[in-house]
């Protein structure tokens, strides 16, 4: 495994101008980690790494490298580029067992995380550094929100979000409270009540969209968000249908044919899919069928009805009349992205939302009311880990800026 990541830091051009360090939405420097890793300094770059980038042992497995550091790579242009999710990846876990420091002094400060997913791990992580006193408060049993909920096994195994609990949490000071529900028993002000100088707000999306169709309340029908939550606590049968052609359409997709489901067919309304060209390009290795330009009209016990979709001279799309068809399916799961939960606004005052149910907040993460920030998916809707990472870095400055300029206590 070294000795391959060697090779390929080696074809590393080293551009004066990184074209890859802009193509990644954090920025990560590059160059310079594969400078300190050919030069046998491998701390050091796993420390640059993790310094900027708390998640970086989750964004090597998880980041779509084809459209950001690798997509723009020079050398992709005529052949290959160098494949940096690779060698980040070797980097930090290598790494990543070498952590293991305690807190930071503490400054006395107390703050509240709700939601353990990427926007609130890195800003947890990020005050933690500074010496805030960090409460992380879980819905779930364990960490990691969309991390460990969201995305199967075999493409971010859960040991990776284990041991990240372990050495940037539980090793840093930083205090869990799991199976925790903000806006149920526990609420915003009490939160303040006790103390708490700065309330971050990152629950995620885990309201599925549906597709208001007939027969979507049937026994054989699933959502994607749900099923990959717990994939084992589903019996599916041989046959399924998809619907939907994003990333997350693709992780249920090939995680049911990893549960036993023989045939299964992923539907798009478009003439392509949503998903990236490496995801695509697995589920169809695996044995995914996709079936382009339809639209579910009405779902059965047996199956689903779909209708033929054309796409108009102005780019709209609409249903051809009379070409209704039944696709037999022992059940269906709908993947069509997610809404946010609103168990937090209904409960706290002076929180502000959008017309979508997103809690409204400017580029620092402030939202409507003083104390209360807020970043990643409940804020920008469904995105990718790095783009909730890099958010929230900016977030976690304006936090620090925002509880320093509070009247010190006695």
């Amino acid at each position: 495994m070294a000795q391959h990541v060697l090779d390929e830091a080696q074809r590393c051009l080293n551009c004066k101008v990184p074209q890859c360090q802009k193509g990644c939405p954090i920025h990560t420097p590059i160059p310079e980690v594969i400078r300190l890793l050919l030069d046998g300094h491998l701390d050091d770059a796993g420390w640059k790494l993790f310094e900027n980038n708390p998640l970086t042992t989750v964004c090597s497995l998880v980041c779509n490298h084809e459209n950001q550091c690798e997509g723009h790579c020079v050398l992709g242009k005529k052949g290959a580029p160098v494949h940096f999710s690779t060698i980040e990846n070797y980097i930090s876990s290598t790494y990543s067992s070498k952590m293991v420091r305690g807190p930071a002094p503490s400054n006395g400060i107390r703050v509240a995380i709700i939601g353990s997913g990427p926007a609130g791990l890195t800003i947890a992580v990020i005050l933690a550094r500074k010496g805030y006193q960090v409460t992380i408060f879980e819905s779930k049993d364990k960490i990691g929100g969309v991390l460990r909920y969201g995305i199967p096994e075999f493409r971010l195994p859960k040991s990776v979000l284990d041991d990240f609990e372990y050495r940037h949490l539980r090793l840093k000071g930083i205090k869990v409270r799991p199976n925790t529900v903000i806006g149920g028993a526990i609420g915003i002000d009490d939160l303040f009540r006790d103390g708490y100088k700065a309330i971050f707000i990152g629950t995620g999306v885990w309201q599925p969209n549906t597709l208001h169709i007939k027969g979507e309340t049937l026994g054989n029908v699933h959502f994607g968000i749900n099923y990959l939550n717990n994939p084992d606590s589903y019996h599916l049968g041989e046959r399924v249908i998809v619907i939907g052609a994003g990333n997350a359409a693709m992780d249920v997709a090939r995680t049911a044919l990893r549960k036993g489901v023989r045939y299964l067919q992923c539907f798009s309304r478009d003439e392509g899919v949503a998903a990236s060209k490496h995801e695509f390009e697995y589920a169809v290795l695996e044995g995914v069928e996709f079936v382009y330009n339809k639209a579910p009209v009405e779902i059965r016990d047996e199956g689903v009805i779909f209708a033929d979709v054309v796409k108009k001279e102005d780019g709209t799309r609409e249903v051809v009349p009379g070409s209704e068809q039944l696709y037999p399916a022992d059940s269906v799961i709908i993947s069509i992205s997610q809404g946010p939960l609103n168990r937090i606004v209904n409960s706290t005052k002076g929180i502000d939302t959008n017309s979508r149910g997103l809690i409204e907040a400017d580029e620092s993460g402030h939202t409507t009311r003083p104390g209360i920030f807020a970043s990643g998916d409940v804020v920008n809707g469904a995105r990718t880990v790095v783009e909730a990472v890099a958010h929230s870095k900016a977030v976690a400055q304006a936090m620090d800026e925002y509880m320093q300029s509070l009247p010190k206590e006695e």
